[in-house]
């Protein structure tokens, strides 16, 4: 009886530490480190920009037209031609314009035959007159004719002279240096002087401009720096981000436009390579200065929260801390910091989202770049 108690004590005994044992919950595993990436808060200098959509359009626009009428003999030039300053565009049928300018200076020169018969005449009666042999009306009569005549042979030099011109508006030349658009006439029509449409029209491509418009809220800094030279680039869709066309600001508008609440500017671009072309929109980014201590991150840094923008900071345990800043301004892939980190400060720039504060980190090795592959490996 007493054994039997004791085995059932010590099954009771046993089952109790069993299901104690069984209650008991592993420790929990420490959260392995999150990967992440980091970048070094640092100083640089850095420009100070402005940035705006702009549109480009050429230094000068021309609407050929033409200042004779004629029958349109040859065109000297294919449509999209760069064309130079002085060349010939057209050439219209001159016959009837020498014919003109010849006539012109048959009639000058019989005229001025005239006028010296004329004037020896006036100056004989003027020696009869002194001696009374013909009377002071015949005197005045001789030296009427001959200044009737004097002004008919001025006439005839400016119609000789106009003769002369039309006969070079026969040749239509280029006014300017520029691409040429689409042909507006073909050889054999009958052009007409002044008609109201242009034969061709040509826009001046090198230099060019690029109008944009920037808030008026900036006037004050635009003008600060007007008379310096400022530094334009411009980018159009699709081209290479690091390789913007470069040019000056050249004008600034003397008015604001109370509608938009914005102030028109334009800037001069040399445009060699033809990047730039009329019509085009391109990103604009208006260098004012260059600010030699600026203290910037990466952008990818700078996540804006609910209480503003902040960082997680790498501290040097390997734990991130929620860190709030004060943004001065973009600057491209950088923003400049005004308040709320110091230089050398290790910031996360890539995993943010898997952070919290006193997460612990371990920060990613940048890949290394792929080495270059030889011609003979290329071969094989």
């Amino acid at each position: 009886m007493i054994r039997s108690s004791t085995a059932a004590l010590r099954r009771a005994l046993l089952a109790g530490a069993a299901l104690l044992a069984a209650c008991q919950k592993p420790a929990p595993k420490p959260a392995p480190p999150v990967p992440v990436s980091a970048a070094t808060v640092e100083r640089r200098a850095m420009p100070y920009t402005i940035e705006a959509s702009g549109t480009v359009e050429p230094r000068q626009t021309v609407a050929v037209q033409a200042q004779v009428g004629g029958v349109l003999e040859r065109v000297n030039f294919n449509e999209g031609d760069d064309v130079r300053e002085g060349q010939v565009l057209f050439q219209l049928d001159a016959r009837p314009f020498a014919a003109a300018l010849q006539q012109a200076r048959g009639m000058l020169a019989r005229d001025e035959a005239q006028l010296a018969a004329a004037r020896a005449d006036a100056e004989r009666f003027v020696a009869l007159a002194e001696k009374e042999y013909v009377t002071a009306q015949q005197k005045d009569q001789a030296q009427a004719s001959a200044a009737a005549l004097a002004a008919t042979v001025e006439a005839d030099r400016a119609a000789v002279e106009t003769a002369r011109l039309n006969l070079e508006y026969a040749t239509i030349r280029a006014p300017i240096s520029g691409r040429a658009g689409s042909l507006m006439v073909r050889p054999g029509n009958l052009v007409r002087a002044n008609s109201g449409t242009p034969l061709v029209t040509i826009n001046q491509i090198r230099p060019i401009l690029v109008r944009f418009a920037v808030p008026a809220a900036r006037l004050a800094e635009l003008r600060k720096h007007r008379d310096k030279r400022v530094a334009v680039r411009a980018r159009p869709q699709g081209a290479p981000a690091d390789d913007p066309s470069v040019g000056t600001l050249s004008f600034l508008d003397n008015a604001i436009d109370t509608t938009t609440g914005t102030i028109l500017l334009k800037a001069q671009f040399p445009n060699q390579d033809a990047a730039l072309w009329p019509g085009e929109f391109v990103a604009v980014s208006l260098e004012l200065y260059i600010e030699p201590n600026a203290l910037v991150v990466p952008t990818a840094a700078v996540i804006t929260g609910q209480q503003g923008p902040y960082v997680f900071v790498v501290k040097p345990d390997r734990t991130t801390e929620v860190r709030n800043v004060k943004v001065a301004r973009n600057a491209g892939d950088q923003i400049v910091i005004a308040e709320g980190l110091s230089e050398g400060d290790q910031v996360v720039t890539e995993g943010q989202l898997r952070l919290t504060a006193g997460a612990k980190v371990q920060i990613k090795q940048p890949a290394a770049a792929p080495a270059p592959v030889s011609a003979s490996e290329q071969g094989t």
